[in-house]
């Protein structure tokens, strides 16, 4: 032989890299999607997926500066006003100082509107909104909308976003997953 691979062995060696390339991505993609809980100050339930979004509960207006400086174009607020230590005034000065896109869709009571959805994925949809910080009291509003977001527009499979969704905050016996369900059914 003169020292030539034989063909077999190239196509062998090709597919191989290809695998394991693939394996790489695919490991990469899975870790970047992850759900990782931390404990920052000033915000109540925080949940972060890489760098894409965050879901949480309440918040303080000294924490918005935090926000910012975490890499988070947008904050958007899910908490009605008469919600008891909710200050959408203050926050929204906040975002406005600290140089932060600040919109304010009150979701929840007894009434789970449909429309609030449909403006939810309008504005996460909206230029230089993402990376998102979606915020409400507790973190199940915020997770609903990014649960809904991932099967309308990301379109992932229900079980999946329900997972991920779980795991920022969303409780799978509420009637928050109820409404989710029945908005991307009504959507799909």
């Amino acid at each position: 032989m003169s020292g030539r691979i034989p063909r077999e062995a190239q196509i062998m060696k090709k597919t191989l890299a290809i695998v394991l390339a693939a394996s790489i991505l695919a490991a990469c993609a899975s870790t970047g999607n992850r759900v990782v809980r931390e404990d920052v100050d000033g915000i109540v339930n925080f949940a972060r997926i890489g760098t894409t979004v965050a879901c949480a509960g309440a918040i303080t207006p000294d924490s918005v500066t935090d926000i910012k400086d975490m890499g988070f174009a947008s904050i958007i607020n899910l908490r009605r006003a008469s919600e008891e230590g909710a200050n959408i005034d203050a926050e929204a000065a906040a975002a406005d100082a600290a140089g932060i896109n600040f919109v304010h869709l009150p979701f929840g009571g007894p009434n789970l509107e449909h429309s609030v959805a449909d403006d939810f994925l309008e504005t996460i949809t909206g230029s230089g909104t993402e990376p998102a910080f979606i915020h409400c009291a507790g973190g199940g509003r915020a997770a609903t909308m990014w649960f809904i977001k991932r099967v309308i527009v990301d379109e992932w499979d229900v079980d999946r976003a329900m997972e991920e969704a779980t795991a920022l905050g969303l409780n799978p016996e509420s009637r928050l997953r109820e409404y989710a369900l029945s908005y991307v059914a009504d959507k799909t």
